[in-house]
């Protein structure tokens, strides 16, 4: 009797963990993003990496761009 118990209750929690689990992502596509730097604070950094030749020119000028638009396109 106790090892049919013990079966039965395994296979209810399985039962419920899978119908759990169906219900989580339901298919929906869900972007969340923080930030927890200031625009300037990129900025900045970003140029730290320019002027010690970390990155090039036009990386510099890209990222700077792609940078403001992100955070100014709200």
């Amino acid at each position: 009797m106790s090892v049919q118990k013990t079966l039965f209750v395994s296979a209810a929690l399985l039962a419920t963990m899978f119908l759990c689990g169906c219900g989580v992502s339901g298919g929906a596509d869900i972007k969340n993003t923080s930030t927890t730097t200031t625009l300037g604070q990129e900025l900045k950094d970003l140029k730290d990496a320019h002027d010690k030749k970390i990155i090039s020119d036009s990386e510099y000028e890209d990222a700077k761009e792609r940078i403001i638009k992100q955070r100014t396109s709200k």
